[in-house]
């Protein structure tokens, strides 16, 4: 799937957490992330920080790839 926003990155990492059954408080409760920031990355805000949005993304088993055009 080619993601071309943050809004569409949060909903994909959303529509993957609810598939597999979890909250975000069970997310961050896993992870340590605030349960805020994970509402703010699952609602697109543009300015989270992408290292914890990479890995969250990783843990619900989503790998993330860069080609060129």
């Amino acid at each position: 799937m080619k993601i071309t926003s943050t809004e569409e990155l949060g909903k994909y990492i959303k529509d993957k957490r609810k598939k597999q059954g979890y909250t975000q408080k069970e997310i961050s409760d896993y992870t340590g992330y605030s349960a805020s920031f994970i509402s703010q990355l699952e609602n697109g805000k543009s300015s989270v920080e992408f290292g914890k949005a990479l890995h969250l993304a990783n843990m619900l088993g989503l790998d993330l790839f860069v080609e060129e055009r």
